[in-house]
């Protein structure tokens, strides 16, 4: 059995059972966050199915992908946003670096 299963997304909801006040005050915010802005639904939808593959969440791959479909996004524009978030995440490994090479130098002395 997959440790990620598709039914538990839709369970997500019940993470208030045993802490209802803090996933009131989450669902309140995430619902805030999601509301039309500075940025339309359908940027933030982009957004977070970018960021939802930098930070793995198969979850949140599945719905954000639902979420920019729905919205009107173009294939086109889900693969370059997933573009967009492995540039950042292969940039912040790469920057990383410079810490490896200024650490290498001091003990290199």
């Amino acid at each position: 059995m997959p440790y990620y299963q598709d039914g538990d997304l839709a369970k997500f909801g019940n993470i208030g059972k045993d802490a209802p006040e803090l996933a009131k005050a989450f669902f309140d915010y995430y619902g805030k966050v999601f509301e039309e802005g500075a940025l339309t639904v359908r940027e933030k939808a982009l957004i977070a199915l970018a960021v939802a593959h930098a930070v793995q969440c198969p979850y949140c791959i599945d719905a954000y992908t639902t979420a920019t479909l729905e919205q009107g996004c173009a294939r086109e524009e889900l693969m370059e946003a997933v573009h967009v978030a492995a540039a950042i995440r292969g940039g912040a490994s790469l920057v990383h670096g410079v810490q490896m090479m200024n650490h290498a130098d001091k003990i290199s002395m």
